[in-house]
């Protein structure tokens, strides 16, 4: 029996979502008539930890995606906004929470394979899929498929580079998997903590193809983050996947939380100025939010709401 299980969009089962009001329409109401096939963006769920888990993070990120949905769902749906270029496929669901250690790394594998699956036999090459929740290491599926249509390159906002060695898989290894089977023209990862990437990793940052700066940098100036990452997307004439850890956001609850990033506000201006530059997207990743309370499930889910809103101003 698989350990993941695919669920398709139903009304029924995200009804008890919806707080309707009088005069209103949610955007869960308006979802409940998309129209996949002609949808510009694609809205994808994963609901697992055992990425996280292989890598020795913390837990929750199988509970991000329920977070957002409860507040995305809510949020205001009205005529002529970009909701309605979005259309929700489904969600992948880990079965059993409590995951063996020994075990996590082949699970990984195991997602892998299941979201490639899905991104093969449901989005259209010109769709732009959004996958939220779950580890990291959901980037390499999607690194994959998008890879396949041409020449990719990626950016990603993280405290971690996810350069560590693939002797096996987890959520801390996702692009090295993906620069080992030449996936990537070029990989940029911006706001790395000094005091969390290790000897080897630095080592990886000295490739060709990679185009880095650490948070320290920032902090000592002059450089600036919408500058770096503006001026990677504008040097990439092709597809361009975005990848925004969680744990970037300064007090984000997610699989390594920090009291030190980015605010969440210099992230969201961060996706809308990338529209200016009109690039050509080939997905959106919000990853690694990790929700453990109702407190932490309020912020994580407020925010990815946030970031997905901001982001379908790509219209």
């Amino acid at each position: 029996m698989s350990a993941f299980e695919f669920q398709l969009f139903n009304t029924l089962t995200y009804s008890n979502h919806l707080q309707a009001r009088d005069g209103e329409i949610r955007v869960g109401q308006h979802l409940q008539n998309q129209n996949l096939g002609s949808a510009k963006f694609v809205l994808i769920g994963v609901n697992e930890n055992v990425g996280p888990q292989a890598n020795l993070g913390r837990t929750g990120s199988e509970n991000a995606f329920n977070a957002f949905l409860k507040v995305f769902l809510n949020s205001q749906y009205y005529k002529g906004s970009s909701i309605e270029n979005l259309a929700f496929l489904g969600v992948i669901e880990q079965r059993s929470k409590a995951v063996n250690p020994s075990d996590a790394s082949a699970l990984v594998e195991e997602l892998d394979t299941l979201l490639l699956t899905i991104l093969k036999d449901y989005i259209k090459q010109g769709q732009i899929p959004i996958v939220v929740g779950g580890g990291h290491n959901n980037a390499l599926p999607l690194m994959r498929w998008a890879a396949s249509f041409g020449k990719l390159s990626v950016v990603n906002i993280d405290a971690h580079a996810d350069l560590r060695p693939t002797e096996k898989r987890h959520s801390g290894n996702s692009f090295s998997f993906a620069l080992q089977e030449n996936l990537l023209m070029n990989y940029g990862v911006f706001g790395l903590h000094e005091a969390f990437n290790n000897e080897w990793i630095r080592l990886q940052l000295e490739r060709p193809e990679i185009r880095y700066r650490f948070y320290e940098d920032y902090l000592e100036g002059p450089h600036q983050l919408t500058d770096d990452v503006l001026g990677f997307i504008q040097h990439q004439h092709h597809a361009v996947g975005i990848e925004i850890d969680m744990d970037a956001i300064a007090m984000m609850p997610s699989s390594a939380l920090s009291p030190s990033g980015w605010s969440l506000d210099q992230i969201r201006t961060l996706l809308i100025k990338m529209q200016q530059i009109h690039p050509q997207i080939a997905y959106l990743h919000l990853t690694e939010a990790a929700p453990n309370s109702n407190q932490e499930e309020i912020v994580v889910g407020k925010a990815l709401s946030y970031l997905v809103r901001d982001f379908l101003r790509f219209h």
